[in-house]
């Protein structure tokens, strides 16, 4: 199974209705929680010093609140949250909760007290009334830590923000920087259970602080100073899905996809799942070209890109088609459209795997959004099925078919100037799996 698998057995949670812009947490009707496990500690009020909000880079399925209003500071230390700070309450239907070792309070203070600023980052993807009790217990942790001013992020769906995708810690940074604050990743740590050890539910913990390049620890190691555990984390690293060469993939490899000595126009289809690079290549190859960009998702229907094709075709503008023309059938009417106007046809099949598709749509979907927000960057997730089912109708492309010409295209990475877009492509990115 990819880095990018289905079939997550942990617990998730889903979202709610958007509340108030700021909205205090109702404080569940429990018992109060001193923040240190003393006998003489004595109990705080009952009124809860947490506050849910709201940020614009932030969608309703991530939910966001912070304890004492903290301001943020350079040095973060992250917590995953069940299984870490508190224990794991499997039933869900209780607002109390327990520690996961005496020492934690201290020990949150402590780094507080060192200069860190306190985040929690947690995947809650639970049905409403689940996370109505998971927010009351949220109160309860916030006036049991009434010394300690904490953040907390919680992903509530499965998208950009479920760890380990890293749209909860990008989140944070675009806060951070708002208040005139700079994260500094390299003195800053994450702790948490999911670490891909024998026994663990999952490695996304450990995923999440790799992606983000975030020295680790479990709580084991952090805590109790423990030695760390040998581990596997499951799934394909996207490096080993990768071609080891990134070129057009057959005997004209060396041919620009485009003729040098074009004087008439073409028709040009593409053939390739969702994700598969179709638009990227379009971008770099043939929209400088002048090729007009005929493609179905902007256009609505089968029929209005044969009519814009035809359109331009016959006023002498070559064109490329943008969608997945899978099998022969769809193909046989843009090979009749081209013979019928009495210009070239020209096919060509992207060779990409399924799981490196998967792992571009999550990424053009759920990372690119934070780096450039726009309508260009704004591209729905293709549910993975839609993948498996390019895959299963796929009808290899052939002359036969009548093109007169047949290239198969590699996966082609294009990150232009932009570090940053390289570096998220090459995270471990998945909404679902261990």
């Amino acid at each position: 199974m990819s880095s990018s698998s289905k079939g997550n057995k942990s617990k998730g949670k889903r979202i709610l209705s958007d509340t108030e812009d700021t909205l205090k947490a109702e404080p569940p009707k429990k018992k109060v929680f001193p923040i240190f496990n003393k006998s003489s500690g004595s109990q705080v009020s009952e009124d809860s010093s947490f506050m849910w909000k709201r940020h614009a880079i932030l969608t309703s399925t991530c939910l966001y609140g912070s304890n004492l209003s903290p301001k943020l500071r350079s040095k973060i230390a992250a917590f995953d949250l069940d299984g870490t700070v508190i224990k794991w309450d499997p039933s869900g239907k209780d607002a109390s909760f327990e520690y996961w070792n005496t020492k934690v309070p201290r020990m949150l203070k402590d780094v507080h007290d060192q200069g860190y600023s306190v985040v929690f980052f947690s995947n809650q993807n639970v049905h409403e009334k689940k996370l109505l009790i998971w927010k009351q217990k949220i109160s309860s942790l916030a006036r049991a830590l009434h010394e300690v001013p904490f953040t907390l992020f919680a992903a509530t769906a499965k998208d950009g923000f479920r760890k380990p995708m890293p749209g909860m810690w990008l989140a944070l940074e675009k806060i951070a920087q708002e208040s005139g604050a700079q994260i500094d990743r390299d003195n800053s740590f994450f702790v948490g259970d999911a670490a891909g050890r024998k026994g663990d539910f999952s490695g996304t913990d450990r995923k999440f602080a790799e992606n983000l390049r975030l020295r680790f620890l479990t709580p084991e190691e952090h805590f109790l100073q423990q030695k760390p555990k040998e581990y596997t984390l499951q799934g394909t690293h996207i490096s080993k899905l990768v071609p080891t060469t990134n070129k057009v993939d057959d005997p004209k490899e060396e041919e620009p996809p485009i003729p040098q000595n074009k004087n008439i126009a073409e028709l040009v289809l593409f053939v390739g799942s969702p994700a598969s690079g179709k638009t990227t290549f379009y971008q770099k190859h043939f929209d400088p070209a002048g090729y007009i960009h005929v493609n179905q998702d902007k256009l609505g229907t089968r029929p209005k890109c044969l009519k814009l094709a035809e359109e331009q075709l016959k006023n002498g503008i070559s064109c490329v088609i943008d969608n997945t023309n899978r099998d022969k059938k769809t193909r046989e009417l843009y090979v009749r459209l081209a013979k019928s106007i009495g210009v070239p046809i020209r096919c060509f099949a992207f060779k990409t795997p399924k799981e490196l598709a998967w792992h571009n749509n999550l990424y053009r979907s759920y990372c690119l959004p934070f780096l450039s927000p726009s309508p260009e960057t704004n591209k729905k997730i293709v549910p993975y099925g839609a993948i498996l089912g390019f895959e299963s109708a796929y009808e290899e492309p052939s002359t036969e078919e009548g093109f007169d010409e047949v290239r198969s295209i590699e996966w082609e990475p294009d990150f232009g100037d932009d570090p940053e877009k390289e570096r998220l492509w090459n995270m471990w990115l998945q909404i679902d799996g261990k």
